[in-house]
Parts: structure tokens; C-alpha cells; sequence
């Protein structure tokens, strides 16, 4: 195998990477194909000196080209035993590579490209700068097609100075002419400094990828645990359903006998009745007859002698009419089990609210930072309108339910149970949880709030009244400043005061912000909790208060 590689490397043109043909030797030893070192040449003729493809030894005058006899046999030896191409293991170059500028013919892959020759070498033509001292200082890269970007267009040098003040690449000429008296360093060290900001940047980077890496084998172990978790809710939800089914149907089943159980019952007691009537009908009329047929006797003396024998009539066992009752025997029954439906109802409505909630809860996800702009905080808007059947008989609705005005005088409300009785307040119709910012105009005094649906509203304790209570939070707005409320607990807080101001809720992470809002948003206040239900927006008002559409 080794003896033929040697025959091949031996036997084959570097110029042409194929077999010699009228192979010559030229005077430092060097073997190529006729026809190929004279294109070599001819190209350097107007250099007037000649030299050596691989060692780079310069001839002049051009030396006289003569057949190597001795090649040439050994050539024609070597393809009568098969050999007929160059070794296959060379690499040529392909349109996507970068070609070895010194290869003629098919040209190989370059492994280098030197900033200093601006070409790209193959492995065999690299070997120079790697043997002669010369080639020493020459700085190889990686095969680049774009060493040419490396030469001024202006003075064609190659370009060693980074001007900072331009911000670009120059060569010397640049620099006493068109950049002179600005910030320049030769580029090496311009490449220092930036590869010490590089790797700063890429440590960050790869921090970042870390810590991806570890936010994606935590989500994997999310999804593992969702997945798990709803198998589980899934086969033990569909249990109880089927339980609750089951009893149903028992139920069901259950109403169904005793109303047939009944209705035999009864049934049986009026068939007996109905059988007892009967027989004294028929009694009756057998009397009846009696009594035409002595009527019709014409003769005095028989109808006198007869009529003491008739016996008189027994007296019934009944009344005289049976009493119907109005169309309901099991009315009554199908009433109870309305109710009963109309019932289950109302807890599966309430019951399903709870569950959605709680479905809506389950959201794996990175957890995201607050906006830092009002643009930012816009993308979670969301339209607040204000539920008549809350508001206490003072307050005045208005502008589609989403402005709320004291009023001097009750209004025209009729009875609700959710109506707050004693606090001037009024809770949102949307009960909201994920992320949501609204904001609210106001006028002389309101309290911003949030609140749970189940917030007490009658009287006027503090289980009622926004803040007072561990089922609200509250931020008081009047001209002199704010204060935050919440569990009968009060904190001043400080910032610029605005008509307006702005609420963020992310239910799920537990915050709550509130800010004033101008030309720009100041945070007034942040809260951290954990969230137990869905919230409602709400104010308490002295003055005005309208939610405002988000723009």
C-alpha cells in the first residue's frame, strides 16, 4: 500500500494532480508535465524570472525544457499495472470550498490562507511557509474566500490599522492621509480589546445557555409532573362523576318506585270505592223500578196493600259526592325534584367556577418580569365594567357601567343580595386571574381596589369595607397623597399624585401593583402574595371613579 502511494506521488504533476504525461525535470529537481510547467511559465514571462511551483526556486533566464526518458517509462510501466488517475485520496475543492490559489488544473481544497500572501495554500503548497525561514512571520488562518476584503480599495495595501474614530479598517497610507489626527491602533491590538468584550459576551451567553438548559430540564420535569397529575385528576374526576352519577341514578330509580308504589296504592282505594258505588247503583235502580212499577199500578186498593211491603232505603255509606282535589296528586313531587335540579344547578354553576379557576391555575411557565413601560403594561389591558347588582343604592352607574358618581339621593335599585348595603362600593362584573392592567380616572376620594367574590356586603363592619378585611386590597387616592390598605392594616405611601392611576394584578405569581400615571408611571406600591380565588375590581368613592378603555 505504502509503495503505491509512493508510486503515485512520484509519478504525479503537482501542477495538474495527474499522471506525468511527457513528464520533463527541471534544474532543482522538480518533475512536471510538459505542457504544464511551459502554461507556468508563460505566465511569469513578463516577470522575466521563472521559478518552481513547490520549492519556489527562481530560474533566470528560462531554463530549457527536456524529456525525463527515465519518467516517461516508468509512467507507461505504471498503467499497464491498472494505475490511470491521481490518488484518490486528494481533496479537491467544490464550489462551496475554498480552491488553493497555486494549484493549476482541478485545484484542491485549501487547509490555510496566509494575510500576508492573501492566498490560500493546500497542504502541499503550504509546506513552504511551514520549511523556509522567509514565511515565518506570515500569519495563517483558516481557508478564508474573502482575504481580498483585507486590501484597501484606495491605495491596494493590505489593511494592518483599525481607525476608532471611523470605526473601520485601514491601511498605512489611510492613515497619513484620510485619518490623520484620529484614534487609531494598529489592529491586533483592536482585536485584543475586542475579543476581551467578546469573551465577556459569550461567558454571558453561555450563562444564559446554563441557565436555559436548566429552565428546560425543570419544564421536562413539569411536563412530566402534568402529565402524571392529569392522568391522575382525570381517573379520579371520572370517578366521583360516575359515583355522583350512580346516586343520581339510584336516586332516580327511588322516585320512580314510590310514585308507582303510590299510584298502585291509590289506585287500589279508588277501584274499591269505585267497585262499593257501584253495587249501590245497581241497588238503587233495582229500588227505582220497585217504586215505577208500584207508580203505575192503576188499581187504589193494590197500590195501597203493596206499597206498606217496600222496605225502605238503607242509608249509603258514602257522602252524597266525593270531593275531587284540583289537578295535583303528584304535581307536588315533580315541584320537589325541580327544585332539587334547580339546586344542583346552582352548586355545579358555583362548583364549575371553582374548578375552571383552578384549572386556569395550572400554567408552567418561566415566570416573566413586570413591564417597565405603559406600552409594556397595555399588552395585558383588559376592559373593566362595573356590576349594577353590587353597588350600593347611592351610586350612580354611567359611560356603559364603567364611571360609578355618589349620588345625593337613593337610585331606582331593586333588591340584590350581592349589593353592598352600608360601604359606597362596587365590585366589577369580570372576575379576573393571569396578568391584567387597568386603569382608573378619579375625582375628589376613591379607594382602588380588589377583592374576592365573596366578600361579605351586608352592614357596615369591617368584613365588609375594602382593605378592612384579609378578602381585599385597597388604595386610597385623595389630594393629598395615598394610602394602601389591607387586613385593617394601613401603609402612607409616597409618590406624585394623578387623577389617574393604574393597577397590574399577575394573579398567579401573587402581584399586585399599583401606580400613578402622567406623562410617565410611578410605582406607588407592590404587593406579594398568594392569590386563593379570582379577583374583582372595585372602588369605594366619595367623588367619581371611571375605569378607563384601554388605549
Amino acid at each position: 500500500m505504502e509503495q503505491n502511494r509512493l508510486d503515485r506521488e512520484t509519478i504525479s504533476c503537482s501542477i495538474c494532480l495527474d499522471l506525468l504525461k511527457d513528464p520533463v525535470t527541471i534544474p532543482c529537481g522538480h518533475s512536471y508535465c510538459m505542457k504544464c510547467i511551459k502554461a507556468h511559465w508563460d505566465g511569469e514571462d513578463q516577470r522575466r524570472i521563472h521559478s518552481c511551483p513547490d520549492c519556489r526556486e527562481t530560474f533566470i533566464p528560462r531554463p530549457a525544457l527536456k524529456k525525463n526518458t527515465m519518467l516517461a517509462v516508468l509512467v507507461e510501466q505504471l498503467k499497464k499495472t491498472g494505475l490511470q488517475a491521481a490518488p484518490n485520496d486528494r481533496c479537491y475543492a467544490g464550489p462551496e470550498d475554498v480552491a488553493c490559489d497555486v494549484c493549476t488544473g482541478r485545484k484542491l481544497k485549501a487547509i490555510k490562507s496566509c494575510l500576508v500572501c492573501l492566498a490560500s495554500y493546500c497542504e502541499k503548497h503550504l509546506q513552504p511557509h511551514y520549511d523556509s525561514a522567509a514565511f515565518q512571520k506570515h500569519k495563517l488562518v483558516e481557508p478564508s474566500k474573502n482575504l481580498q476584503e483585507n486590501i484597501c480599495f484606495c491605495h491596494d495595501e493590505v489593511m494592518k490599522m483599525f481607525c476608532r474614530t471611523d470605526q473601520k479598517c485601514i491601511c498605512y497610507l489611510c492613515l497619513m492621509v484620510d485619518h490623520k489626527g484620529h484614534d487609531t491602533v494598529p489592529a491586533a491590538a483592536e482585536r485584543t480589546a475586542r475579543q476581551r468584550e467578546l469573551q465577556v459576551r459569550r461567558e454571558n451567553i453561555q450563562q444564559r445557555i446554563q441557565d436555559r438548559e436548566k429552565d428546560v430540564k425543570l419544564l421536562k420535569k413539569d411536563m412530566e409532573a402534568i402529565n402524571r397529575s392529569a392522568d391522575k385528576t382525570v381517573e379520579d374526576s371520572e370517578k366521583v362523576f360516575t359515583e355522583l352519577i350512580c346516586l343520581i341514578q339510584k336516586r332516580r330509580s327511588e322516585v320512580k318506585q314510590q310514585i308507582r308504589s303510590q299510584q298502585e296504592t291509590e289506585g287500589s282505594r279508588v277501584k274499591e270505592l269505585q267497585e262499593k258505588l257501584e253495587q249501590e247503583i245497581t241497588e238503587l235502580k233495582r229500588k227505582d223500578a220497585e217504586l215505577k212499577q208500584l207508580s203505575d199500578t192503576e188499581d187504589h186498593n193494590q197500590f195501597l196493600h203493596n206499597y206498606p211491603s217496600l222496605s225502605a232505603l238503607s242509608e249509603s255509606t258514602h257522602s252524597s259526592s266525593i270531593k275531587i282535589r284540583p289537578l295535583s296528586y303528584f304535581e307536588d313531587v315533580t315541584a320537589a325534584v325541580s327544585e332539587l335540579r334547580d339546586q344542583l344547578q346552582d352548586i355545579l354553576r358555583d362548583t364549575w367556577t371553582n374548578i375552571s379557576v383552578r384549572l386556569t391555575e395550572v400554567n408552567v411557565s418561566l415566570s416573566e418580569p413586570e413591564p417597565k413601560s405603559r406600552a409594556g403594561f397595555l399588552k395585558y389591558s383588559c376592559e373593566i365594567t362595573l356590576d349594577p347588582n353590587t353597588a350600593h343604592s347611592y351610586l350612580l352607574l354611567s359611560g356603559a357601567n364603567r364611571k360609578v358618581t355618589l349620588m345625593n339621593q337613593p337610585q331606582s335599585y331593586s333588591f340584590h343580595p350581592d349589593r353592598f348595603t352600608d360601604w359606597y362600593q362596587i365590585l366589577s362584573r369580570e372576575s379576573l386571574t393571569g396578568r391584567c392592567y387597568w386603569e382608573v380616572e378619579w375625582r375628589e376620594f376613591v379607594r382602588v381596589a380588589v377583592a374576592y367574590k365573596n366578600i361579605s356586603r351586608a352592614g357596615g363592619g369591617a368584613q365588609c369595607g375594602f382593605g378592612y378585611n384579609d378578602k381585599s386590597w385597597a388604595l386610597d387616592c385623595y389630594q393629598k397623597g395615598y394610602n394602601f390598605w389591607h387586613n385593617d392594616m394601613w401603609t402612607s405611601v409616597s409618590g406624585p399624585v394623578s387623577s389617574r392611576v393604574a393597577v397590574y394584578l399577575d394573579h398567579r405569581a401573587g402581584i399586585l401593583s399599583f401606580y400613578s400615571v402622567s406623562e410617565t408611571m410611578t410605582l406607588l406600591h407592590r404587593v406579594q402574595t398568594t392569590f386563593t380565588q379570582p379577583l374583582h375590581a372595585g372602588v369605594e368613592v366619595l367623588g367619581s371613579a371611571e375605569f378607563c378603555k384601554p388605549k
